[in-house]
């Protein structure tokens, strides 16, 4: 049977390892030789003779009585290519990992090139929006290990993948002999890193646009919101883990606690919107009351989501608190008084506040709010669910907010 052809997308491996992809479902054992130089179109000779299928090794002896078959194939004895065992998957990222694996010695110098059988774990809780693809077959120069496997184009950031390995020795006419399978195992790329976090950053400053005042930060929810608050936790707000929405690598998806604020203004009142997504009831507090110098400021996400606005996801973390430390390991941290965000400054003995006009703000304070501190009200607006934000996922096409790792 033919396997099914995926589409072809070449993969980087470190020290100038020669690589080409098999488009294949599943590793077959009579799997083919890849085209000798670069990825050939499908349907080319090469890909022909690729889908073909390898040659595996003859067992010794198996050809005595067999006439001139092993003369009419071009097949010679050989030993068996050594099995990789014991895999070990290391240093890994959101684009990258290193990999490396044990071998009997026997038969090893014949080793020219690993085939590396790389596929992403279906889980329900899958990134829907990328990556549907996977190529499942790399090939490389047999490297000293480990071996850095690295390509933002088929390793999804904080996704599960299996990955098993055979030995190849390439023959004169181009084909391979391979070794069986090795044993498959799992793991799970890693979240963007503060280096990924600060071309985010980089890109969303290029965008923020100039300054305008704010004097509170405001938080919608529904009635029965606040009633349960002063209910059930002594008027005060509760930090809650943060859904999934924005990148699919951010840090701070679905691992960081905190309560969700907005403080974006409306350039001719110089006040918050009337109109939320989130519910008719607005809770508005003081800016200084949740961001002064006793806070540190961090940098935590920059998305769309297939529409003209743009997000910017800020975390305001009291200084030395649980919240803080999450967040001075793993976002780049701003000058509260110097970014393109949200400032804040102190002008004749008064605190100042700023926020950037063109991208929306969402700040998360990473310490419980006692409603005291504030008030709540009805707004006059309109609630409109269709600009809500909950478990919203990014558009991997969207050239202004994205960068060239894993989305």
């Amino acid at each position: 049977m033919q396997p099914m052809v995926r589409r072809v997308v070449p993969m980087k491996v470190h020290r100038g390892a020669e690589t080409h992809l098999r488009p294949m479902e599943k590793p077959h054992a009579r799997a083919a030789g890849c085209p000798k130089e670069g990825c050939a179109p499908v349907g080319s000779p090469n890909w022909s003779k690729f889908l073909g299928g390898t040659r595996r090794p003859m067992e010794r002896g198996a050809h005595a009585g067999a006439g001139n078959k092993s003369q009419d194939s071009g097949i010679a004895e050989m030993e068996e290519l050594p099995v990789p065992h014991n895999i070990k998957i290391s240093n890994i990222t959101c684009d990258s990992f290193k990999i490396s694996w044990d071998m009997d010695s026997k038969s090893k110098d014949r080793i020219t090139h690993y085939f590396i059988d790389l596929n992403k774990k279906e889980n329900k809780n899958s990134n829907k929006f990328k990556h549907k693809d996977v190529p499942t077959k790399l090939v490389a120069k047999a490297v000293p290990l480990p071996m850095t496997v690295r390509g933002h184009w088929f390793l999804s950031p904080r996704t599960e993948y299996t990955v098993a390995v055979q030995t190849a020795s390439k023959q004169v006419d181009g084909d391979y002999v391979v070794s069986e399978w090795s044993e498959i195992i799992e793991f799970c790329t890693a979240d963007y890193s503060k280096v990924h976090l600060t071309q985010l950053l980089e890109k969303a400053e290029v965008i923020a646009g100039r300054m305008l005042k704010l004097s509170v930060f405001y938080r919608n929810q529904h009635k029965e919101y606040f009633d349960y608050i002063r209910e059930h936790h002594g008027n005060a707000m509760q930090p809650s883990v943060k859904d999934n929405s924005g990148s699919h690598g951010s840090p701070i998806s679905g691992k960081l606690e905190g309560i969700f604020f907005s403080c974006n203004t409306e350039f001719n009142t110089g006040k918050p919107p009337q109109d939320s997504p989130y519910g008719r009831y607005r809770y508005e507090i003081a800016a200084e009351k949740l961001f002064n110098p006793n806070t540190n400021l961090y940098f935590g996400d920059f998305y769309c989501m297939y529409t003209a606005y743009h997000y910017v996801i800020l975390v305001i973390a009291p200084v030395g608190s649980p919240g803080d430390e999450f967040c001075k390991q793993r976002l780049p941290q701003l000058n509260i008084k110097d970014n393109k965000f949200l400032t804040c400054d102190e002008e004749d003995g008064v605190m100042v506040y700023h926020h950037a006009q063109d991208v929306i703000l969402e700040v998360i304070y990473t310490d419980p709010v006692d409603l005291s501190l504030g008030t709540v009200a009805e707004i006059t607006g309109h609630q409109l669910m269709s600009l809500s934000t909950a478990n919203a996922k990014k558009d991997p096409s969207c050239k202004t907010c994205n960068i060239s790792v894993g989305r």
